[in-house]
């Protein structure tokens, strides 16, 4: 079985690349001259720090085996290797298209406020506006 390399990307440019038969990058890509993947193993640590807090995300799934000599394997972060296609993704590559749940966190004091100061009520406020999917609260005073 070829191996499935991942993108996330916001849904509404992945619908442009639908409508436009091939997929050219977001604008990180486009900067940087590559489109960006990651493997199974890093989409965790990759959604963490480039996608954390957005909502209206897909995740791509890509056949890498369909992507010939575009694709190639450079080190990125902490010197892992990272997949890179240097040209468009033909869509003829691409296994599925996902949501992606928007899943949020939050820590409450004793007194009720997170660490920021942020009420429970303020939270709610922004957590709809993100449209988040879970919430997931835990109070900071640990067991009793």
């Amino acid at each position: 079985m070829t191996q499935t390399i991942y993108k996330i990307c916001p849904a509404a440019l992945w619908r442009e690349a639908e409508r436009k038969g091939r997929f050219d990058g977001a604008s990180v890509d486009l900067a940087d001259g590559y489109i960006h993947f990651s493997t199974a193993s890093q989409l965790r640590e990759t959604a963490a720090k480039h996608f954390a807090g957005q909502a209206g995300l897909l995740l791509i799934s890509v056949d890498a085996g369909k992507l010939g000599a575009a694709l190639r394997w450079e080190p990125s972060r902490g010197g892992a290797l990272f997949p890179h296609i240097y040209g468009d993704l033909p869509l003829s590559a691409v296994r599925s298209v996902t949501d992606l749940p928007l899943m949020v966190m939050v820590s409450y004091d004793a007194f009720g406020t997170m660490a920021d100061g942020t009420s429970p009520e303020r939270m709610a406020e922004l957590l709809a506006q993100w449209g988040a999917d879970v919430i997931g609260v835990n109070c900071g005073d640990g067991p009793a």
